[in-house]
């Protein structure tokens, strides 16, 4: 993240004058969310995305600003109506919206940041605006049917891995390759590198919601990873590590596994479950299916006709990012 610290800083202040009037408008009971849900932090990937996506073709990146914005205004609506789906208590170690609010409002709330992420994308001329509002709708309509395929799965027996893996694709990676292509978009780049920054983006992001996932189980300081962990396990969550484990598991483990989902013990649910996981090696898998994403994701990177340095700069950037150990 060092080395994209001005990158960070020039949308820092770009989000702090959007938000500079969130509290004053009314009704308050509208927008002090929205301010609020925006003021926790967070790594602000996407929106440096597209704004690294813009300078990776020497284009003035400030050029990317309101796409930046589109993208964060998005996420963190995604996020509120995740947290209400998911009945999740915490967001970055701070109450969820709903938690300080009420469903009712942190609902509008998100839908006001839904219209408005559309909305600063305005600010473009007609032919760079049509562009991306077009990739804009498509990747959130897909993140849409991410999030319904993720709802349905809880209630579906025959869930596969590769169920799963589509599901992450529209659910959380394909808004970081929409990130990096309308950055790409803003700088005018040839369309085949727009594509292949996509492509680059969408399998980083396959890959870190894999690791964000082993880490929900396996993390050590929950204070870093500012999730609970063991979350998905308690929620009988279907992520790639266990349905691999009902792919893997023999006669006496899948009865295992079968209880365990019905227990209301937290401790021992997630105890029980990690136990399986430990003896059919399902954290090394997750790792290996992680790695074959982000290999995919630096070949296409190479593909791309930009500055060599910043290339080589992204990549070490991608690897570092993955790299989390809580």
């Amino acid at each position: 993240m060092k080395n994209y610290q001005l990158l960070i800083e020039l949308f820092l202040k770009h989000l702090e004058e959007y938000k500079s009037n969130l509290n004053s408008k009314s009704p308050k009971e509208l927008y002090e969310p929205e301010n609020y849900i925006l003021s926790l932090g967070g790594k602000r990937l996407r929106p440096l995305l597209a704004l690294v996506a813009c300078d990776l073709f020497d284009k003035d990146p400030k050029h990317a600003l309101n796409s930046a914005l589109a993208v964060e205004l998005f996420h963190n609506f995604s996020l509120i109506h995740d947290d209400i789906l998911d009945a999740a208590p915490l967001r970055r170690n701070k109450e969820t919206v709903h938690m300080k609010w009420n469903t009712n409002i942190a609902i509008l709330s998100g839908d006001v940041m839904l219209v408005k992420a559309s909305q600063v994308l305005e600010n473009y001329d007609f032919k760079e605006f049509k562009k991306l509002n077009t990739l804009f709708n498509k990747t959130a309509i897909e993140v849409c049917e991410g999030q319904q395929y993720d709802m349905n799965f809880e209630n579906e027996k025959n869930v596969l891995v590769e169920d799963y893996l589509q599901m992450i694709t529209y659910k959380t990676a394909v808004l970081l390759g929409c990130s990096l292509k309308m950055g790409a978009i803003n700088a005018n780049a040839p369309e085949s590198d727009q594509n292949n920054l996509y492509e680059f983006g969408k399998h980083l992001g396959i890959a870190f919601q894999l690791l964000d996932d082993l880490l929900d189980a396996f993390a050590v300081d929950s204070e870093k990873f500012g999730k609970q962990i063991g979350g998905d396990i308690i929620s009988n969550k279907k992520t790639f590590m266990f349905l691999k484990a009902v792919e893997l598991a023999n006669e006496k483990q899948q009865k295992q596994l079968a209880k365990l989902l019905k227990t209301k013990d937290a401790t021992k649910k997630i105890e029980g479950v990690l136990e399986i996981y430990n003896d059919l090696k399902i954290k090394e898998l997750c790792q290996i299916e992680a790695d074959k994403h982000t290999a995919i994701a630096i070949n296409c990177l190479a593909k791309v006709s930009a500055n060599a340095t910043k290339k080589e700069s992204l990549k070490k950037f991608a690897n570092e990012l993955l790299n989390r150990q809580s």
